[in-house]
């Protein structure tokens, strides 16, 4: 009778090591012969592997072991070169930062396929005890995270690490809201051109980096516009002049008086469109830590206020406007593309008005309200 033959294994080869254990390899999509990432007690536990192997490959989940050993280092440096082109230069500038100080030195030499959910929560940990705030840890974390997820999405790992992972709380900080009137103290209050500045991000609601950026044909004083399409950022020293945050350029109607101010200015300027409104003495552009020091908080002290940001006069400007022309209002002249970051950021209740409703509303009781939601005259 003749002996049994020995049946040839569908898929995959599996070899007896001279340890006694086995090693599994398999062909790839492109024909290369990979050996599993760790040896098998029984031919059964190598047969397994290679099936599921298998199903990853006929279900198109299959990923090439060798892109996983890519160091996070070479990963970054790749993924920034890519992003690059469409962030704007204080972004890069940040997340070159973040990458080289912070995520790096202590991933850098870890391959992709080993980092773990509690690689990253040990990181974070780290970043905490080393006394880093909240918020340069969670932009660390949110970059890190980027870098993964386009892992994920060029199949070099299977899923991203960063997921689960409890960040540090931001401190809630609310901006200082002025009434229109404390916002006029500072503008006079301020040296000239400076006092015309900050009157641009009073009743403009401009950022500081775009009323920075202003140039003379940014300005039209007869039909009192102000066009917005230039910020100056200053990233790691350097003066950058890019589009506004979010890409967002808006044209912008200023009110007469401040229109007519505007043209004033404008005649004490040199000739020339691309002549910017607002300059250092040597004609160079502003810097946002000098001007602060030189010329608003100057202001701010002489019109009797302490604890007065650039930043919240433009907060104050949209919640003036969010609270008598509506919260849409108020998102298109601060440059937002959604208005839930208006009402979330910048847009605050104003003193009084819940009073004002609650005697509205006593008026709506009695039936003596108007259809517009407006009180009427009380009955007797």
């Amino acid at each position: 009778m003749a002996g049994k033959r020995k049946s040839r294994r569908a898929f995959g080869r599996i070899r007896k090591l001279p340890s006694g254990r086995f090693q599994a390899r398999y062909p790839g999509p492109d024909g290369v012969l990979r050996a599993a990432d760790r040896t098998f007690a029984t031919t059964t536990d190598a047969d397994r592997w290679l099936g599921r192997k298998r199903i990853e490959m006929e279900e198109g989940r299959w990923l090439d072991p060798a892109e996983g050993q890519t160091t996070v280092r070479d990963w970054s440096a790749r993924w920034l070169a890519a992003v690059s082109p469409q962030l704007k230069h204080k972004t890069q500038a940040s997340y070159r930062s973040l990458i080289n100080s912070l995520i790096v030195p202590a991933l850098g030499d870890r391959e992709l396929s080993s980092l773990r959910p509690i690689t990253v929560v040990e990181w974070v940990g780290s970043m905490k005890t080393r006394g880093l705030s909240a918020s340069r840890t969670r932009q660390a974390y949110r970059v890190l995270s980027q870098i993964m997820r386009a892992a994920v999405d060029n199949e070099m790992i299977g899923q991203t690490p960063c997921r689960g992972v409890k960040l540090p709380r931001m401190p809630q900080t609310e901006p200082h809201i002025l009434t229109p009137l404390e916002a006029s103290r500072i503008v006079r209050s301020a040296a000239a051109p400076h006092d015309l500045l900050i009157a641009l991000l009073a009743y403009a609601g401009l950022r500081v980096g775009e009323a920075f950026a202003l140039r003379r044909a940014d300005i039209d004083v007869a039909g009192g516009f102000v066009l917005v399409d230039e910020n100056l950022a200053e990233a790691n020293g350097k003066l950058v002049f890019d589009t506004p945050k979010t890409h967002q350029k808006r044209l912008l109607r200023v009110g007469p008086s401040l229109a007519k101010r505007l043209g004033r200015h404008l005649e004490t300027l040199p000739a020339g469109e691309d002549i910017l409104l607002f300059t250092t003495p040597a004609g160079k552009p502003l810097r946002y830590n000098q001007w602060r020091k030189a010329y608003f908080d100057p202001a701010v002290s002489a019109a009797g206020l302490t604890d007065v940001t650039p930043h919240d006069l433009r907060a104050s400007h949209g919640t003036w406007v969010a609270d008598r022309y509506g919260v849409m209002t108020a998102a298109h002249r601060l440059g937002h593309s959604n208005a839930s970051v208006t009402t979330r950021h910048y847009a605050r209740p104003v003193a009084g008005r819940d009073d004002q409703v609650a005697e509205a509303a006593d008026f709506w009781l009695s039936g003596s309200g108007t259809d517009d939601g407006s009180a009427g005259a009380a009955s007797d």
